[in-house]
């Protein structure tokens, strides 16, 4: 009889070890982090570059949402659609509340200003990404979590940087890395142009009536 109930204790053990682990598990990535597989090129050549034949996959931080950590221009995060909410999209932040941004095609108007509680998202790949520039300011309420690692492909393991001026010693070669990395820049760049933050506007208006 003792025998009978170590083998079945030792084929109904195992599940119920896993459900007990279930809920902490399941609060683990409500709460904190989660892993997510990266679908499509909107986020190109951040995410999923042609340089690579597999999908990036990435950690996101649920953790720092969730307890009110300021989500910065710049940010990779992850959002429910505002047309579908049924999806989840991936974009940058562009511009925050109290931002004056330069829009793209298709949006109406040349301009828009971000309200309080809103920010502009876009995709780094203009031709291939549903973003602000169709559906305009999003509220911060859709966003779920942000960016914060990449663990897949092995190659491009590592945290999500902000994009710098790559630099070259004199006499060195300039390889693939570093006009990838220059170009980045250069993207980032751009997109900082079109973003006029409050604080600047105020002091130009200053300027022009002294």
């Amino acid at each position: 009889p003792e025998g009978s109930f170590r083998r079945t204790w030792s084929l109904i053990g195992r599940p119920l070890r896993w459900i007990y682990w279930l809920p902490l598990g399941l609060g683990f990535t409500q709460y904190f982090y989660t892993l997510k597989t990266i679908r499509g090129r909107s986020m190109q050549p951040t995410l999923n570059p042609d340089t690579s034949g597999w999908d990036d996959i990435v950690v996101f931080d649920r953790y720092a949402i969730n307890s009110g950590e300021p989500i910065r221009k710049g940010d990779i995060v992850a959002l429910r659609d505002p047309i579908d909410s049924r999806k989840m999209i991936v974009k940058r932040i562009v511009a925050v509340a109290g931002d004056v941004i330069k829009t793209l095609p298709p949006y109406p108007d040349a301009e828009v200003f971000v309200p309080e509680g809103h920010v502009w998202v876009e995709g780094d790949e203009p031709f291939r990404t549903l973003d602000s520039n169709k559906f305009g300011p999003v509220p911060l309420a859709l966003v779920d979590s942000k960016l914060t690692y990449i663990i897949w492909p092995l190659n491009r393991v590592g945290p999500l940087r902000p994009p710098v001026s790559p630099v070259s010693k004199r006499g060195d070669s300039r390889d693939f890395r570093w006009y990838s990395d220059m170009a980045a820049f250069e993207r980032e760049q751009r997109r900082q142009s079109r973003v006029t933050t409050c604080s600047t506007t105020s002091s130009q208006q200053n300027t022009g009536s002294s």
